[in-house]
């Protein structure tokens, strides 16, 4: 048929592959949304229990600034505090500026500053730590905690590891937590990249959190939308998407937008080996405990890092101290974030065993705390964060800069195996979908 254009496939109808649709759609680009599961969204949805206890796979505010984009405005809620702690020794350091207010510390992190321009590049996670944090900072808090979180060696993880939230200087943290006070509002500090910072851009939650966004996302691409069809294989052919495999039978495609897991990406590949280094790179496993308590304000802070290696854990968070509807008056919840790996121990434990090893380790943080254990649930995921072995370091810079098959493209967290989060996938997302609408 003249003027024929075969759809743009988008693989995932998570947030990213949601967002790169609808603008596809916008556009008048044809797309069709292929999604293994039953349901959008996937695991990024609220959970309710029969007790009025809600807990997400993960904390899934997002700001009023996305919020707007999304035009989902009116179905939020402003979330009103969002803090850190860092627990050591049994006493509680805000962070950053606790930590920094500690003399041995303090005079650590300048020591370590002495001479640094005249050093070539870290060469690993640690060494990075180590030379902007000083020794002690590095050794009691920053490595340990990223080694619970990655699951490798500091010294085998590229600095690339470090989130890019910790170069945004003091005075510039400072100024939007005074905003914070001010507001009565937790205003974004460290969550854009892609656009500025201000006290004008604040956390809010969505009812229904990250799945009901999507599904908003969803009613305007009715018909567009395949749940339940994974993609079997994204065809290449001269260096270029042509098809993809559902369901045993080829789709003639122009372009593919994936929000697989880079190292699945590098499998779902025919017809090429271009992205066959992509199949080394790792995510790190992670099992979600989420803890009921009678009482609320059991923690220091919204979020308490523990990294003391004697702990199960590394970080706890307390999401009814900033948003209070996610449980019952009177009561709070936990969310204790474990590191595993598919098939270990914390990964095959039964739930009740879990929320007990985590009570064991909860008691040195909050004395007494069992005499208000209620129970627990278990969510875990795979594919929680991307690990930056320096193995692969150069080929993560190369993919940084694109994939090596024109007409395929990555996106979402997973999908550019980078430390972004939700505000950043929405308009990173929007560019690439930009860049192809322009070589359509």
């Amino acid at each position: 048929m003249s003027g024929f254009r075969p759809p743009v496939a988008v693989v995932g109808a998570g947030l990213a592959g949601l967002v790169a649709a609808r603008m596809l759609h916008q556009r008048g680009i044809p797309v069709v949304v292929y999604e293994a599961g039953r349901h959008v969204a996937g695991l990024a949805r609220s959970f309710r229990d029969r007790d009025g206890f809600t807990h997400d796979f993960g904390a899934h505010f997002i700001t009023n600034r996305l919020a707007a984009a999304l035009g989902i405005g009116r179905y939020c809620r402003d979330v009103r505090r969002y803090g850190e702690a860092v627990l050591l020794r049994g006493k509680a350091y805000s962070y950053p500026f606790g930590l920094l207010r500690t003399p041995r510390f303090l005079l650590g992190a300048l020591a370590g500053r002495v001479g640094q321009r005249r050093r070539s590049p870290p060469a690993s996670a640690a060494e990075w730590y180590r030379r902007e944090y000083g020794t002690r900072l590095a050794e009691e808090v920053a490595i340990p905690l990223v080694e619970s979180w990655s699951g490798a060696p500091a010294t085998a993880l590229a600095p690339s590891v470090v989130p890019p939230q910790v170069d945004r200087g003091t005075a510039h943290v400072l100024r939007l937590k005074l905003a914070s006070r001010l507001t009565g509002r937790a205003v974004a500090n460290g969550y854009s990249r892609e656009k500025p910072e201000s006290p004008h851009v604040w956390h809010v939650y969505p009812e229904g959190s990250l799945g009901f966004v999507c599904e908003k996302l969803a009613g305007d691409l009715a018909g567009l939308i395949r749940l339940e069809s994974p993609v079997q294989a994204i065809l290449v052919e001269d260096g270029r998407a042509k098809g993809v495999r559902v369901a045993g039978q080829d789709q003639e495609v122009s372009a593919v937008f994936s929000t697989a897991p880079v190292h699945v990406l590098a499998k779902l590949v025919q017809g090429t080996q271009a992205l066959s280094p992509l199949a080394r790179f790792r995510y790190r496993p992670m099992a979600l405990i989420n803890m009921r308590f009678t009482g609320r304000g059991l923690l220091p802070d919204v979020v308490t890092w523990t990294p003391e290696r004697d702990l199960p854990f590394f970080r706890i968070t307390e999401a009814p101290l900033s948003m209070p509807w996610l449980a019952p008056e009177g009561k709070t919840m936990l969310t204790v974030d474990i590191g595993c790996e598919v098939g270990d121990p914390v990964w095959s434990m039964a739930d009740e065993a879990l929320g007990a090893l985590c009570l064991e380790g909860l008691e040195t943080v909050v004395p007494g705390i069992r005499r208000r254990y209620l129970g627990c649930g278990v969510l875990r995921t795979p594919v929680a964060h991307p690990v930056f072995l320096r193995e692969y370091e150069a080929e993560r810079l190369m993919l940084e800069a694109g994939l090596p098959v024109s007409g395929l493209h990555s996106i979402g967290r997973n999908g550019e195996f980078a430390h972004i989060l939700m505000e950043d996938v929405y308009w990173r997302t929007l560019r690439k979908v930009h860049q192809l609408a322009a070589a359509l």
